[in-house]
């Protein structure tokens, strides 16, 4: 690194820059093919915005699809870096500390990519002009939606320069000043519980479809955030350990899983409310819950989805609650890609799309995503990935060469 005399704001963007050019050839192998996907992100989009959303396998019934299937879930990721944040900042635990840098870079990631998902189902960025204030009607606070725009782009730059002014301090060899940026944690944590209530209350807000009109739904979205969110940072974390010289202690695993366990345990159960009250008692409000677990009138894709799901989720929470191997990674690392994948699962497209099937009019019909946005999805995770890689490969290399006792 530079001399720290010779340490500013300029140099600091050039190092960043530098350091993420350079690298392993694996790295730069991995870098590579997440431009691909994201060229094919692009050249999918470039179809949707030659002819439209007709391209989507959405339609008049199912309006919403895989793209805010996939926004409603990473909401939750990115509010999930506060299970490192609370103890890190707060209860000043060392373990956390060392690696809430991390999970602060996972959730910028997270909220990128949500940000991208709007835009692409909205058709275009221009068809965003409205939401801006001032410039377009803003309906604030009448409107759920100019709440949740204001929610997630505050929690973006909270995010982003709290641990940017942290890094930026350790750049020039010299300690934060927690006096700058502790009100703006306390401001994050309250934050993070928001972006994803909020979200929750878009849907619960819609009470012609009885699927959300669920006063669990805003509890069961934190609780599957708080077990999702901490799954991918522990994978996150085991790769960094593995791969690099950045050493995490066994400890931090250990806490990790056990808010893991804790947070799977109360989504199943609010989970498993939710279909005792479906199914006890069936009534008409039920169609949607029939459709997602037993198909209706000959249509079942979303069957095998949620069954998968259910199963999969039920299966990884036993291994992550009994422990078996204490905390073997060949055994805990598994099980948390498989909660993460199976809570993508019943979360996404398992929540979005039966909520509006039947319709109003008693229509029933599948839903799959096309070609185009399985492409652009894909390009918009390679661009989160990017965006997570380049924020972590700087901070581990500042971080490693600084010394607070020089400071």
């Amino acid at each position: 690194m530079r001399a720290v005399q010779e340490r500013n704001l300029k140099t600091f963007f050039i190092d960043v820059i530098r350091w993420n050019l350079q690298g392993s050839y694996g790295f730069r192998i991995f870098r590579v093919i997440l431009l691909i996907f994201m060229g094919l992100g692009v050249y999918a989009y470039s179809f949707q915005a030659r002819y439209g959303l007709e391209v989507t396998g959405m339609n008049d019934i199912v309006s919403w699809g895989f793209y805010i299937s996939n926004f409603t879930f990473l909401v939750g990721v990115a509010a999930a870096a506060v299970m490192l944040i609370l103890p890190a900042y707060v209860f000043h635990d060392p373990d956390f500390h060392r690696v809430v840098i991390i999970g602060e870079g996972v959730a910028v990631g997270a909220l990128i990519m949500c940000l991208t998902f709007i835009l692409v189902d909205l058709g275009g960025p221009l068809q965003a002009w409205h939401l801006i204030p001032v410039i377009g009607i803003f309906n604030f606070p009448s409107s759920i939606l100019a709440w949740d725009v204001l929610v997630l782009n505050g929690y973006l730059l909270l995010n982003a320069l709290v641990p940017a002014y942290i890094l930026y301090s350790h750049y020039r060899g010299r300690k934060a000043d927690e006096r700058k940026y502790r009100p703006f944690v306390f401001l994050s944590i309250f934050w993070a519980f928001s972006i994803h209530m909020v979200t929750a209350f878009l849907y619960q807000g819609l009470p012609a479809r009885p699927f959300w009109n669920n006063p669990l739904l805003g509890p069961r979205f934190l609780a599957s955030a708080f077990a999702a969110g901490p799954a991918l940072i522990t994978l996150v974390l085991a790769v960094i350990h593995s791969s690099t010289s950045y050493k995490i202690d066994r400890s931090v695993f250990n806490k990790l899983r056990l808010i893991i366990v804790i947070s799977a345990i109360i989504n199943l159960i609010m989970l498993f409310s939710e279909i005792f009250k479906e199914f006890y008692f069936p009534t008409h409000h039920s169609s949607s819950a029939v459709y997602l677990f037993f198909g209706m009138d000959g249509h079942t894709s979303l069957v095998p989805w949620i069954w998968t799901s259910v199963c999969v989720n039920l299966l990884a929470t036993l291994v992550l609650a009994f422990n078996p191997g204490k905390n073997n990674p060949k055994v805990l690392l598994p099980a948390c890609l498989f909660l993460f994948v199976a809570i993508w699962m019943e979360k996404g497209i398992g929540l979005i799309v039966p909520g509006l099937i039947p319709s109003p009019l008693g229509e029933v019909v599948d839903y799959l995503p096309t070609w185009v946005e399985l492409f652009v999805t894909l390009g918009i995770f390679a661009l989160g990935i990017t965006v997570v890689t380049w924020l972590i490969r700087a901070a581990l290399i500042i971080e490693q060469s600084y010394n607070p006792n020089a400071s």
